[in-house]
């Protein structure tokens, strides 16, 4: 590999062509079915994926067959086959669907309004993961301009990844002969813990939540009437989340939701921890003064990673501040969500959850929980050598610094998919999310160095993955 010239070829593109791109992609805001479900009518969605499939297609990747595949009623995938030197397969992900636009951008940025400053792209969809197919295929592109042989090349980007993937299961199963058995899966969806090495995910959360409807009146009436006889809403909502968490530490109580973690993965957690110290925490926009759930890091690493942890996030009944005069509430409506150890069967969670807020309910309330996501995590597979090998190659070569392997706290619905069905697939999972880079939250931004260089990486591990041959 003549690592020169890869990082110029790479380098090249991201300082030209791709930034531009990715520019105009964050000025779509096609945001996930969940949160649009009026996609289709609206067209975002179709805009981005012709703009992605223009540039993919304007690439001149020799022998690519490419296709935007449109199953009925579903959001729209782009298929990409890439022939290589021999009959293995290695599958690449991403998607290009984006959350909503969150409030608290601040002045000068907002979801759908692309600033570069500095190395920092900023926009809703750029790091999460818009930049995924520009890395992709830079890397493949380089591989057939430095005349590097490689694997046959599948490159999947979805649109439906933050509503949970419920429509790609549907193209996996229609693309099933065309996917063939990959041997190697790289995805492109993932953080890092910082921006000077590269980061490998082991494992990922899974997640179940749905809405949960307390209601004590069918109307709201005066504080001072009720107060002391009608039991306070809130209150009662406050009483069914403790039956999930322990509101004094954060700790999930059900066994249903927890886990022994593996021995194996607190070692990493330690090297992880070692390198990121204080950055574990240091690097969210905590208020002066507060404190993080744990001061070792490496416990930090595993709260995030390994044990479940509870989060309310939305909720309707209660009137703005400004307009909250002395009614008790009629009702309330929160929109719960549990990250669940990786190895924690989502559908099973998801019924336990349901069970524990609805039965007997407290003063006779009227409780209903609905769900609407039970995804179940992943935990990889014990890496091959060669992939070790190369994975160190590849963080040395292009970050200066060995790779850190380290579970991460977010879901891709993807990966428990694959890894069921090529269960004897190798996996590299990465992406640029590092800190302050705030995927889902305001100021999201893309680090373009370090997306140049997982780029490199990427073609490394192809590269090293075709040299393998049957080894693999």
């Amino acid at each position: 590999m003549n690592t020169a010239a890869l990082e110029k070829f790479a380098g090249d593109l991201w300082q030209g062509d791709i930034l531009r791109e990715l520019t105009e992609y964050i000025r779509i805001p096609n945001k996930s079915p969940a949160f649009d479900p009026q996609w289709q009518e609206h067209g975002y969605m179709d805009a981005a994926v012709a703009r992605f499939e223009r540039w993919a297609r304007g690439m001149n990747i020799r022998g690519m067959a490419m296709e935007a595949v449109r199953l009925p009623g579903r959001t729209p995938l782009l298929f990409m086959d890439i022939p290589g030197n021999d009959h293995r397969t290695v599958l690449l992900y991403g998607h290009l669907d984006k959350q909503p636009e969150m409030t608290g951008w601040r002045e000068g940025l907002g979801p759908w309004q692309p600033v570069l400053e500095g190395d920092r792209l900023y926009g809703r969809g750029g790091a999460d993961d818009g930049y995924a197919i520009f890395a992709a295929l830079t890397a493949i592109k380089a591989l057939q301009e430095l005349n590097i042989p490689h694997a046959r090349c599948v490159v999947i980007i979805e649109a439906c990844e933050e509503s949970g993937s419920f429509d790609l299961p549907y193209y996996i199963d229609a693309l099933k002969a065309r996917i063939g058995s990959p041997e190697l899966v790289i995805c492109l969806d993932s953080g890092c813990g910082n921006y000077e090495q590269l980061w490998v995910t082991t494992s990922l959360r899974g997640l179940v939540g749905g809405v949960l409807d307390v209601a004590m009146m069918s109307e709201g009436v005066h504080s001072g009437d009720a107060g002391g006889v009608v039991p306070n809403v809130f209150r009662v909502t406050r009483m069914l989340l403790s039956r999930i968490e322990d509101e004094s530490d954060g700790r999930i109580l059900d066994a249903a939701f927890n886990t022994l973690i593996p021995a194996h993965r607190i070692v990493q957690a330690q090297t992880a921890a070692q390198i990121l110290g204080e950055e574990t925490y240091r690097k969210f926009p905590l208020q002066p003064g507060v404190e993080p759930m744990a001061h070792q890091p490496m416990e930090l690493i595993l709260n995030r990673t390994w044990r479940p942890a509870l989060a309310i996030t939305g909720a309707d009944g209660l009137p703005a501040v400004a307009n909250a005069g002395n009614v008790a509430l009629a009702g309330m409506h929160v929109k719960v969500s549990l990250r669940l150890p990786p190895n924690v069967d989502g559908a099973r969670a998801s019924a336990t959850l349901k069970r524990l807020l609805e039965e007997d309910p407290p003063h006779g309330a009227r409780v209903t929980f609905t769900p609407d996501w039970a995804v179940t995590g992943w935990n990889a597979p014990h890496e091959a050598e060669w992939l070790t090998q190369s994975l160190d190659r590849a963080s040395r070569q292009f970050f200066g610094k060995a790779p850190v392997y380290m579970g991460e706290g977010g879901t891709i619905p993807f990966m428990a998919m694959l890894g069921e069905r090529y269960p004897r697939a190798q996996f590299v999972i990465t992406g640029v999310l590092g800190p302050h880079a705030n995927a889902h939250g305001p100021n999201e931004f893309l680090h373009l160095p370090t997306a140049h260089r997982v780029t490199c990486c990427v073609a490394q591990v192809i590269a090293d993955h075709y040299s393998t041959g049957e080894k693999t």
